[in-house]
């Protein structure tokens, strides 16, 4: 038998059809087109699903099951996305609607705990137990599994590492509080972070590597920056490590779990950022006595762990 994962973004909808393996056989893809009634697009997650399952060759019938990753906060036991800002979702009742489409369970989750379900079990994690995931990316996602599960909390709403707070009274955060982790180690911090030694060292060489430009700066500046000996970007890149360490420890030191992974557009970054961090980690973490302790690696699948993710979902 086969499950179907899908991977509901503001950009586009994308479905694979996942064998026993955890393999992806077949992908399918479609436009969201937001903003746009909420049944239209659920609409188009169901043609999206037949697509996928026509392009692995099978019939409806060998599909398990059918999981959805979304963004926002999900009621998984009525089926519901309760909130979705980017997707101008308000109390959609996805499970109610799409089963009139097919007759497969269909299950929910957010988006960043269906990667980490992905990664735990088919990517970084190596099918371990206690798993966490962090993604930097435009804020800082992340998603918890404890003993096998993901950590939901008593309304689905659990796990969101990003909003914790590492400087009190510090730098505003999109979800309304300061100083939370998101906001200095997401890649918009450090865009934000990488600007402002720009405009204190105007002999730095990521003006250069900007073309001059403070619009092209992005998460990859101050490392390139970095690489090529700029003392100004190498502090950029040093104080960046500081608040995500700081996080990752807090991670550690609550959940203690096997692996922790960190993907997501910074997170490509791959052994200069991890390295560092790693070494902080070693000095921070609480745990600093105990004979084993949480492994700190890339996560391995991309794109594909939502999609693994949401297919493995169960109840």
């Amino acid at each position: 038998m086969y499950r179907v994962g899908v991977d509901l973004g503001g950009t586009n909808i994308v479905v694979g059809v996942v064998d026993e393996y955890y393999k992806i056989i077949a992908k399918a893809k479609r436009k969201t087109a937001c903003p746009r009634p909420a049944g239209e697009i659920l609409k188009d997650i169901a043609l999206c699903v037949q697509d996928a399952v026509r392009a692995a060759g099978i019939a409806m019938e060998d599909v398990q099951s059918i999981g959805i990753g979304t963004p926002g906060s999900v009621n998984k036991k009525l089926g519901m996305i309760e909130y979705a800002n980017n997707l101008d979702f308000d109390k959609v009742p996805a499970r109610e609607i799409l089963s009139k489409y097919f007759s497969q369970p269909i299950y929910l989750e957010n988006d960043a705990n269906c990667a980490a379900l992905g990664e735990a079990v088919a990517g970084a994690g190596g099918n371990v137990e206690n798993f966490v995931a962090i993604t930097l990316g435009t804020g800082v996602g992340s998603g918890i599994i404890v003993n096998g599960k993901i950590v939901n909390g008593c309304n689905d709403a659990g796990g969101e590492m990003g909003h914790s707070v590492i400087v009190v009274d510090g730098e505003p955060c999109t979800c309304g509080r300061r100083g939370c982790w998101e906001a200095y180690s997401s890649a918009t911090a450090l865009v934000r972070q990488t600007r402002k030694a720009m405009q204190e060292d105007p002999d730095s060489a990521m003006w250069e590597i900007a073309d001059r430009d403070l619009e092209n700066v992005n998460g990859r500046t101050a490392f390139e920056g970095m690489r090529r000996g700029d003392r100004s970007a190498q502090a950029v890149v040093d104080t960046y490590v500081k608040y995500l360490a700081a996080g990752i420890t807090n991670a550690i030191n609550i959940f203690q779990p096997d692996v922790l992974c960190v993907g997501g557009g910074i997170g490509c970054e791959g052994e200069p950022l991890l390295e560092p961090v790693r070494r902080y980690v070693e000095k921070e973490r609480y745990s600093i006595h105990c004979g084993k302790q949480t492994r700190i690696c890339s996560a391995v699948l991309g794109n594909d762990a939502g999609i693994i993710g949401a297919a493995l979902l169960n109840e």
